[in-house]
């Protein structure tokens, strides 16, 4: 192989598109560039640009990419449409408010009556559904799934109450934002993987140990701890 053509997802910090100068940057980036030089492979980044995310997906069965790395959980659903590396990251969803707005609101147990903005297709869609089928929420509002800085936006201007993202990403989106604070996290358990064609098990298994090296050498482990700090240093994936 002598490209590796990667599907992505912007902005996702800190998967991707983080600002710290020129080009691309962020833990799915290293991650990624790391592994295709254990590969022998020069990279093609290719820009997913949909409004459901689930759509990405769709990228490697037309071949436009050959993997995805966008901080994708793995669900079954998704199993269905890609195969999956080890996970490189356990997470799981939080939750955002305008604390200034709503400052009762600490908790998903704080929602009755409220809305919740989530990006269409995001592991925290189900989530917030479910919540309000439990009568614990009102309503939940989808944006495209470019728009989550409007989501978090409108949480200043009642256009919804609270927002719910994977943590390591709704704490980077919040830190200009001073009136906005995630007030819980660990809403659910989920694991962070590479994705490649149902079929393509050769790259599979390629890129799989590759990461496996990564982790055993400690390269990974310091590209957690670059993006995510140190609530992230137990996580030793290779042995999942």
């Amino acid at each position: 192989m002598s490209t590796l053509r990667v599907g992505v997802v912007a902005p996702d910090p800190p998967f991707n598109g983080m600002a710290t100068g020129p080009g691309r940057a962020g833990l799915d980036i290293d991650l990624i560039t790391a592994i295709a030089e254990r590969l022998g492979a020069t990279i093609e980044f290719v820009d997913y640009t949909g409004t459901d995310f689930d759509g990405v997906f769709d990228g490697l069965g037309t071949g436009t990419y050959d993997c995805v790395i966008a901080g994708t959980t793995v669900t079954p659903q998704r199993q269905r449409m890609a195969a999956f590396t080890p996970p490189y990251l356990i997470t799981g969803q939080a939750l955002a408010a305008d604390t200034n707005r709503l400052p009762h609101v600490r908790s998903v147990d704080d929602l009755a009556g409220l809305t919740i903005g989530v990006q269409r297709g995001d592991t925290s869609q189900p989530i917030a559904e479910r919540l309000v089928a439990q009568r614990r929420a009102a309503r939940v509002r989808v944006y495209d799934y470019g728009d989550i800085r409007a989501a978090l936006e409108d949480l200043a201007t009642s256009g919804c109450d609270a927002v719910m993202k994977l943590a390591p990403v709704l704490t980077e989106l919040v830190k200009p934002l001073p009136e906005v604070e995630v007030v819980q996290r660990r809403l659910s358990t989920e694991e962070i993987a590479i994705a490649v064609a149902p079929a393509d098990t050769e790259l599979l298994d390629r890129i799989a140990a590759a990461q496996g090296e990564l982790e055993e050498d400690g390269t990974l482990q310091q590209i957690r701890r670059r993006w995510l700090g140190n609530p992230f240093t137990d996580q030793h994936l290779a042995a999942l």
